[in-house]
């Protein structure tokens, strides 16, 4: 994992416990939003996954007043694991989380793996609005492209777009974004 990735987030895990304790739902959406900074630039699975949990819990606290007290002991020690380095111990963390969110009933976890979709097609419209291709972005996360042009199109973020950059700027941006010189 790259450092600048791990550092950021660190501070996500970190904020996202602060968030639960405070039962801020409005801060896991901004942290959730947060990763995708970074998820469109190194387009690493880590990111990603983080961004989409922290969105899922946001959705889940809010629907049910709260989360399982599971979650932050959970969220602390995937937090410690990757302090010390120990990636796959993180990154087990990270999927029980997703059986833990999941594992109220059948209609709870249709209502997570729709949360989850929904999640990923907005956050992959993100990381499209930061320039990556729209195919790439849905390939990212793995959702439809088609679900993906459908939310694109009610945004209109295909829309926008700064006139005012020169050819220059322009390749500075992409070169940034791909990692080029």
């Amino acid at each position: 994992m790259d450092d600048s990735v791990k550092i950021d987030i660190l501070k996500v895990l970190d904020g996202s416990i602060r968030m639960i304790e405070r039962k801020d739902i409005s801060g896991l959406k901004e942290l959730s939003n947060h990763t995708i900074h970074n998820a469109s630039i190194f387009q690493d699975e880590d990111s990603i996954t983080v961004a989409v949990v922290m969105y899922t819990l946001a959705k889940v606290f809010e629907r049910e007043r709260g989360v399982d007290k599971d979650v932050l002991p959970i969220l602390s020690r995937a937090k410690r694991s990757l302090v010390e380095n120990h990636y796959e111990k993180y990154k087990n963390k990270m999927k029980k989380l997703y059986k833990i969110i999941g594992r109220k009933d059948s209609k709870h976890n249709l209502y997570v793996q729709e949360v989850m979709r929904q999640a990923g097609v907005r956050k992959s419209s993100k990381i499209y609005d930061h320039g990556v291709s729209m195919a790439r972005a849905a390939d990212i996360l793995g959702v439809s492209v088609w679900d993906m042009m459908d939310y694109v199109g009610k945004t209109r973020i295909a829309d926008t777009f700064d006139e005012h950059l020169n050819l220059k700027q322009r390749l500075a941006i992409a070169r940034k974004i791909f990692g080029g010189k």
